[in-house]
């Protein structure tokens, strides 16, 4: 086992993808992206997804808990487990192309360039901090045996993106889980509102983290990603109680919404393989903060209409090609993408590109107000 770094957080080998998970015969999971992402604008972009990204060198180390799966799983597991594939190859089903969704999704600038569809999907992951964990419920619970259960629940994600889970061992969906790992997890956006809201369902096998020393370091990967929390001192850690950590080891299928006329399943190997960005591992609450605080007056009045003045406006969500800021107006909301005119790593980016980007609204506004 690899030894944590002083921040908690080890590094990964080199010359290898960080995380890049296998089957339990050895094979990756190989589930082909099923259609191209809409992209408003026309900002296409190329993701890097080689081994040796300078990005993903940048990242924080965050370590991928891997560990083999149980050899012997339920019936139900072993079936989900062979329909994964149909001779050999995976199954492959059809993406979805819409209008953008309900709750008024804009693009508020000239340039709109989004993340790949697997690089938008591991910010989510990193943002959010809890999510929605339906399991299968047990026979234990012979009255609704065999339904869906979901729960609300805590979570972090290691460095391949897999999520990882503090359960109490008296929690129904930890009975589930034991006796059933076949599981999905619902992600959303935070500060996002109604339809418009940015998510995704990670569809996958959930196990308990079998050893001590992976249950300390999954302890860590919490305690680094809640100690961003605005109400969590920074000296404050994470106490899991008597809580257990389990961690999704298998990722079957991603599907994602992305709020701007994307819907679409994600590749899942490349999923793995791709790094958020940096933007969004170095404490994006606090970037939030900061754009609120010094731009949000401003923002508000660079968003509003003659006839229809916004009454409030506040960054929700950010990521190293632009932010999302929720508009009130009256009793509506509606989210507008404000895309900055080169990529941010760092608070002292984001602010620069803020900055530069209302010193001459008129140039950047993708219509006039």
């Amino acid at each position: 086992m690899q030894a944590l770094s002083h921040a908690g957080l080890p590094r990964a080998s080199p010359g290898r993808p960080l995380g890049l998970q296998q089957s339990r015969k050895g094979q990756r999971v190989n589930h082909p992206t099923r259609c191209e992402v809409a992209r408003p604008g026309g900002g296409a972009r190329e993701d890097e997804l080689s081994q040796n990204s300078a990005a993903a060198a940048a990242a924080p180390d965050i370590k991928s808990l891997e560990f083999p799966a149980p050899t012997k799983n339920s019936d139900a597991a072993a079936t989900a487990a062979a329909a994964a594939h149909q001779d050999g190859n995976p199954i492959k089903t059809s993406g979805l192309h819409r209008t953008p969704l309900s709750g008024g999704v804009q693009n508020a600038t000239l340039r709109c360039d989004l993340p790949s569809p697997a690089v938008a999907v591991r910010n989510l992951v990193e943002q959010a901090q809890f999510a929605h964990l339906c399991t299968v419920m047990s026979n234990m619970h012979h009255r609704r045996a065999g339904y869906p259960f979901g729960s609300l629940v805590d979570f972090a994600a290691d460095g391949a993106g897999h999520p990882i889970f503090s359960l109490s061992p008296l929690a129904i969906q930890t009975r589930n889980l034991l006796e059933d790992p076949r599981c999905s997890v619902v992600v959303q956006m935070p500060g996002w509102t109604g339809l418009a809201n940015a998510r995704v369902t990670i569809f996958g096998e959930v196990y308990k983290l079998p050893t001590l020393d992976l249950q300390e370091q999954a302890q860590e990967i919490f305690h680094a990603k809640h100690a961003t929390r605005a109400n969590r001192a920074p000296t404050e850690r994470y106490v899991s109680g008597n809580s257990l950590f389990f961690r999704m080891n298998r990722i079957l299928d991603i599907y994602f919404v992305g709020g701007f006329g994307t819907v679409q399943w994600v590749d899942v190997e490349e999923y793995s393989r791709v790094q958020p960005d940096s933007i969004v591992l170095t404490n994006p609450n606090r970037t939030l903060q900061v754009l609120n605080e010094t731009y949000s007056a401003k923002v508000r009045e660079l968003l509003s209409r003659r006839d229809l003045p916004a009454d409030d406006a506040a960054f929700i969500s950010i990521d190293g090609r632009g932010a999302d800021v929720r508009v009130r107006t009256g009793g509506e909301y509606n989210v507008e993408r404000i895309g900055f005119d080169e990529g941010v790593e760092t608070l002292d980016d984001a602010v620069a590109a803020m900055s530069r980007i209302l010193s001459n609204p008129q140039q950047v506004l993708s219509k006039k107000r």
